[in-house]
């Protein structure tokens, strides 16, 4: 019986001190949560806040963000500007598609139609100059036919960009008419014949003004610099600004 009694004592003492530890780190928690007024004078209050606040002010992080530029709004200023490549989905686009554009270029009958606009050209011509009086009717009419013909060839493959059908979703708006054809490949069957055709016309016009060295010097300039060099190589996406014609080249 007594060690029955010993034991029970023993539990309720455990109780006990249960109790009073609990009780102990409960008054340890409380009293370890001091009031931030207690020991600060209601005047110096507002100064003790401040200081808080700027010396527990988290870092300020910045994020330099630099902005994406569209390579394609950019615009040269300069007379002479080259083209840069286009994106991956744009070369993509243009090698899947089929250009409504200059697809005739390659097809049957395509050649003859410079042949006949020589012929056009050359008719026309020399009637308004007979109906004029002009007494070189042979020498002048070949001459403007070579040079109408450089310069309407100069504009239609050179100077106007991109596709009137709108089927390609704007990837070749960039490119002029020559840079369209065959993908931009040099030196195809078309583009070789676009290139002899000129100085074709060039010998017969040269040959008609009976060599004169007025007319070879006109007729000269035109084929090389307007029906020949355009269409060269390195003038590939090469871009040419007339002041007061064409306006700020995209280069991109």
């Amino acid at each position: 019986m007594s060690t029955v009694a010993n034991n029970a004592d023993n539990k309720s003492i455990d109780s006990k001190d249960s109790n009073v530890s609990s009780d102990f780190d409960d008054n340890k928690i409380t009293e370890s949560i001091p009031f931030p007024a207690d020991d600060i004078e209601p005047n110096n209050l507002v100064t003790h806040a401040s200081r808080l606040l700027n010396s527990e002010k988290p870092r300020s992080t910045s994020i330099s963000i630099k902005p994406v530029k569209d390579h394609r709004r950019r615009r040269s200023s300069s007379i002479i500007s080259h083209v840069e490549p286009e994106t991956i989905e744009d070369e993509t686009d243009q090698q899947l598609s089929l250009n409504a554009n200059v697809l005739w270029i390659d097809q049957r009958g395509a050649w003859l139609v410079h042949f006949l606009i020589i012929l056009i050209l050359k008719v026309i011509i020399s009637l308004l100059l007979k109906s004029n009086n002009y007494k070189h009717i042979t020498e002048m009419s070949w001459t403007l036919t070579n040079a109408l013909y450089c310069c309407g060839s100069y504009i239609m493959f050179h100077m106007i960009k991109g596709s009137p059908f709108d089927l390609n979703g704007g990837c070749f708006d960039n490119l002029t008419m020559w840079e369209q054809i065959d993908h931009g490949e040099q030196f195809t069957p078309a583009r070789k014949f676009l290139i002899l055709f000129p100085i074709g016309l060039f010998l017969i016009s040269t040959h008609y003004s009976r060599f004169s060295l007025v007319m070879f010097i006109f007729n000269f300039f035109v084929c090389v610099c307007i029906g020949v060099i355009p269409k060269l190589p390195w003038t590939h996406r090469l871009r040419i600004r007339v002041p007061g014609i064409s306006g700020p080249q995209t280069i991109s």
